[in-house]
C-alpha cells in the first residue's frame, strides 16, 4: 500500500492548481453565477471549479488500477460513469440541458455503475441478510440516481458540499483500516485529496463554484464506493449512508416536504435546512463548520461503531439520523420561503 502513497499530495495539489485555472477560464469566458432571488449568495462568482476534482480523481483511478490496488469493475464502473455525468454537468453549466435528457443521463450512469459492479447485494438486517434480487437493482439505480442530484441539490452555500465529501471519505478510510479492509482505503482517499485542492478555493467565502459537474460527480462516485464497499461487507453500506447523513436527510425532508405539497421540485429554491440556516446565522461560515462538527464528532463515532464495533447497522442508521431529522424540523426544511 505505502508505494503509492506519494499520490495523495501529487492529487491535492493537481486539484489546487487546476482550480486556479479553471477561475480564470471562467473569469474569461463569463462563466459568473450572478445572485437572484433563488441564490444563497450575494457575490457574482465564477462556477465550474469542480472540473478540478473530476479531472484530479480520473487521473488517480489508472494508476490505482495499474498498481494494482483497484479492482477492474470498480475502475470502469467509476471512470467510466463518472467522466459521463461530469461531462454532462460541464455542458449544462455552459449552456441548458433539457430536465428529461439529464435524467436520462443520470439513470443511464446509474445503471452502468450497477452493471459493473453486479447489482445490489445483500442488504444486513438484524440478524439476517436479505437479498433482494431485481428488485434490489431497480432500487439501486434509483439510489444513484438520487445521490447525484440530492449532492447536487446540496451545492448551494460555500464549502458545504466538499466538507461533506471529505468528512464521509475519510471517516469510510477509518472505518476501512480498524475493521481490516486496508484495500478499500484508496478510493476514498484520493477523492478526498481532490476534494481538498479545490476547497481552498470554495472554502468561506468562495473564489469559485463547484458548478453541475463536480456536485453530480461526485453524488455517484460516493454512492458507487458505497456499493463497491457493500460487496466486501454488509454492514458497510450502513456505515455510507451514516457517513452522508446530513445531506441524505436535508435533501429527502426537503423533496418529501415539497412534494407533498405539490412544489415543482425541479425548480430552483432555497428551501433546505442548510439554507435557512445560513440566512439564520447570516453567514455560510458558521453552518459549513457546523457540518464539519456534526461529521467528526456525530456520524463518524457512530459509523465506526457499525464498522468495527459490530453495532447493527440498521440500528445505528436510526440512532445517527434522528438529531438530524430534529435539525431538519427546527431549520424548516421544505417549507415555503418567506
Amino acid at each position: 500500500m505505502n508505494h503509492l502513497l506519494w499520490l495523495a499530495p501529487v492529487i491535492a495539489g493537481l486539484s489546487l492548481v487546476l482550480t486556479w485555472l479553471l477561475r480564470r477560464y471562467a473569469l474569461a469566458r463569463s462563466l459568473i453565477d450572478i445572485p437572484n432571488a433563488r441564490s444563497s449568495h450575494s457575490v457574482p462568482t465564477p462556477r465550474g471549479g469542480g472540473v478540478a476534482i473530476v479531472a484530479s480523481f480520473l487521473v488517480a483511478l489508472p494508476i490505482l488500477f495499474v498498481g494494482g490496488e483497484l479492482p477492474h469493475a470498480v475502475f470502469w464502473a467509476l471512470m467510466v460513469a463518472g467522466a459521463a455525468v461530469a461531462l454532462l454537468g460541464f455542458l449544462d453549466d455552459h449552456g441548458h440541458i433539457a430536465a428529461r435528457w439529464r435524467l436520462l443521463g443520470h439513470f443511464s450512469a446509474a445503471a452502468w455503475v450497477l452493471f459493473w459492479l453486479g447489482g445490489l447485494p445483500a442488504i444486513s438486517l438484524p440478524g439476517i441478510a436479505i437479498d433482494l434480487g431485481w428488485v434490489g437493482h431497480i432500487l439501486a439505480v434509483f439510489y444513484l440516481v438520487w445521490m447525484l442530484n440530492l449532492y447536487n441539490f446540496m451545492d448551494g452555500i460555500d464549502g458545504l458540499a466538499s466538507i461533506e465529501a471529505m468528512c464521509a471519505c475519510l471517516g469510510a478510510c477509518l472505518v476501512y483500516w480498524f475493521a481490516g479492509y486496508p484495500m478499500l482505503i484508496w478510493v476514498p482517499l484520493l477523492l478526498s485529496m481532490a476534494v481538498l485542492g479545490f476547497l481552498y478555493w470554495n472554502f468561506p467565502l468562495a473564489r469559485i463554484f463547484m458548478g453541475d459537474a463536480g456536485s453530480g460527480f461526485l453524488g455517484l462516485i460516493l454512492g458507487g464506493l458505497s456499493l463497491a464497499a457493500a460487496w466486501q461487507d454488509t454492514n458497510l453500506l450502513w456505515v455510507w449512508l451514516i457517513l452522508l447523513g446530513v445531506f441524505i436527510v436535508d435533501a429527502t425532508f426537503t423533496l418529501s416536504r415539497r412534494l407533498i405539497r405539490g412544489d415543482k421540485v425541479y425548480e430552483a429554491h432555497r428551501s433546505h435546512a442548510y439554507q435557512f440556516a445560513s440566512r439564520q446565522v447570516g453567514g455560510h461560515l458558521p453552518v459549513t463548520l457546523s457540518v464539519l462538527a456534526i461529521n467528526l464528532f456525530w456520524l463518524t463515532p457512530i459509523a465506526i461503531g457499525v464498522g468495527v464495533l459490530g453495532l447493527n447497522g440498521l440500528l445505528g442508521l436510526v440512532i445517527a439520523y434522528i438529531p438530524l431529522i430534529i435539525l431538519a424540523v427546527k431549520y424548516k426544511a421544505g417549507k415555503l420561503e418567506t
